[in-house]
């Protein structure tokens, strides 16, 4: 890195395995996934790290009635492999949209995806490429919100972006609740204590252990990906600060 050059900013964003879906009730669209790799390449050519974590309900609910009678050991395993094929379908439509990427798995999948190295993943981000996580951590009874974290954490991004359906966190679901509240920010307390549905608890505690902010907000807006990317007031923030009134 030159002289006095500042270090490109890194961010990790959380991905639902139902953005992948469009308009359908279960499985990946290719649609959608043209139009998710289009943005993720917005970011990364805008010269900011960008590493995803894309979780497998698209694929884990066409089988979740099977999987309502496992072990939750091997349910969740299941989920697991679904979050690596919508790593693969994501990563092969931002190759093919000309964008460089990497998938990488914390299962071992020989062939299919590179083996979880932090080194090597850093590397990566390092080169520009796009990194999607897949596999959670490898182990079962944590969701992917906890692996975004972890893997956040270890790759040393400055921001978990949490995309969803809506423009932040509100005090109920405004889906249902005309009279719900949008919060421009909140602390990590705020949040377990509120009992808001931003992230699982154990999620929220590790980014308020390692100071991790936290911005969700809706990606479906042109430019909102690469907004919420490059640290603009966008949705809903989560900080140990105290709250901004």
């Amino acid at each position: 890195m030159p002289s006095g050059a500042q270090p490109a900013r890194r961010v990790l964003l959380k991905l639902s395995g139902e953005s992948l879906m469009g308009e359908q009730s279960f499985g990946i669209q290719q649609e959608a996934g043209v139009e998710i790799a289009r943005r993720l390449i917005e970011v990364s050519t805008a010269g900011i790290e960008l590493a995803v974590v894309i979780g497998g309900g698209n694929i884990f609910r066409g089988v979740s009635t099977a999987a309502s009678g496992m072990v939750r050991a091997t349910a969740d395993h299941m989920g697991m492999l679904a979050t690596v094929m919508n790593a693969l379908a994501l990563r092969d439509e931002i190759e093919k949209a000309g964008g460089e990427c990497r998938a990488m798995s914390a299962l071992g999948i020989d062939g299919i995806a590179e083996p979880f190295v932090r080194p090597r993943a850093i590397r990566h981000l390092e080169k520009g490429r796009i990194l999607i996580f897949a596999g959670g951590i490898g182990n079962p009874y944590f969701t992917t919100d906890t692996a975004a974290t972890v893997r956040a954490i270890d790759i040393g991004a400055r921001a978990l972006l949490k995309a969803t359906k809506v423009d932040g966190v509100y005090s109920s679901d405004p889906m249902i609740d005309a009279e719900a509240t949008r919060y421009d920010h909140l602390t990590y307390t705020d949040v377990l204590i509120k009992n808001l549905k931003v992230m699982d608890a154990t999620a929220i505690v590790m980014c308020r252990e390692h100071a991790l902010p936290v911005r969700v907000f809706n990606m479906h807006p042109p430019g909102a990906l690469l907004a919420a990317a490059k640290g603009d007031p966008i949705g809903t923030l989560v900080t140990a600060e105290e709250r901004i009134s």
